[in-house]
């Protein structure tokens, strides 16, 4: 099992990664079609919106003790998860 700070220093590093796909696909979103483009960046601000919600739990995790932080991890953990396959589904559709 990670220690706190291991697990607050890969999430750190896992959202800089995230933020550098979401450029990604905000880029090849602005050269597709027109009709398109409304879908695109719908998927792209739901990207944004999931990356702010683990951002907030992460900034729970940072402020929490050392007894309270696996409960919040289990909910952070969690919503890793769901970004990193809402992520892949947006990528697999943006090719």
């Amino acid at each position: 099992m990670k220690s706190k700070e291991e697990f607050l220093k890969t999430l750190h590093a896992k959202i800089d990664q995230w933020d550098a796909e979401i450029e990604k696909l905000s880029a090849k979103a602005a050269m597709v079609e027109a009709e398109s483009k409304e879908e695109y960046y719908k998927q792209i601000a739901d990207l944004k919106t999931k990356r702010s919600q683990i951002k907030e739990k992460l900034d729970e995790v940072q402020h929490s003790g050392e007894e309270a932080w696996e409960d919040v991890k289990a909910g952070l953990d969690l919503a890793f998860e769901s970004m990193s396959e809402a992520l892949k589904s947006a990528s697999s559709r943006f090719k």
